[in-house]
């Protein structure tokens, strides 16, 4: 078994439910999500890149992802999600080499230039790449 370096707190953190008291906590299906995101994807692109990854949305409970204004299916509500960047090297430059890599993925977004989203669905990546201004 590979030796994964993610923690849940770096899942599952966010300022806006600790200042709205909000339990973020996943639920067992999306617990099992995310554990499959971390070992088949983000965990590989961690040791891909060589270069730390911070998180800076994971997983959000629909409470929290209203409050942000995330769209009702968003996958980060099912675990599948994490939104990331990597210091030193810009969004772009992110995606091309998670493109490069050959790590699956189901989505793969810039976003506004300013992080990377990306999805991991087991047996259901659909491998789409596209940015968002």
């Amino acid at each position: 078994m590979k030796k994964l370096n993610f923690s849940m707190s770096e899942l599952i953190h966010s300022d806006t439910a600790a200042a709205h008291k909000i339990n973020n906590m996943p639920d067992i299906r999306s617990l099992d999500c995310m554990l499959d995101l971390i070992y088949f994807c983000l965990q590989p692109l961690r040791e891909y890149l060589g270069k730390p990854m911070l998180i800076t949305s994971g997983f959000r409970c629909y409470e929290l992802n209203k409050l942000v204004k995330g769209k009702s299916n968003s996958q980060h509500t099912k675990g599948q999600a994490v939104d990331f960047i990597i210091n030193g090297l810009t969004a772009a430059q992110t995606i091309e080499l998670i493109k490069k890599s050959g790590i699956e993925f189901d989505q793969l977004i810039n976003e506004y230039n300013k992080w990377v989203h990306i999805s991991f669905i087991k047996g259901k990546n659909r491998g789409d790449s596209f940015e968002v201004k």
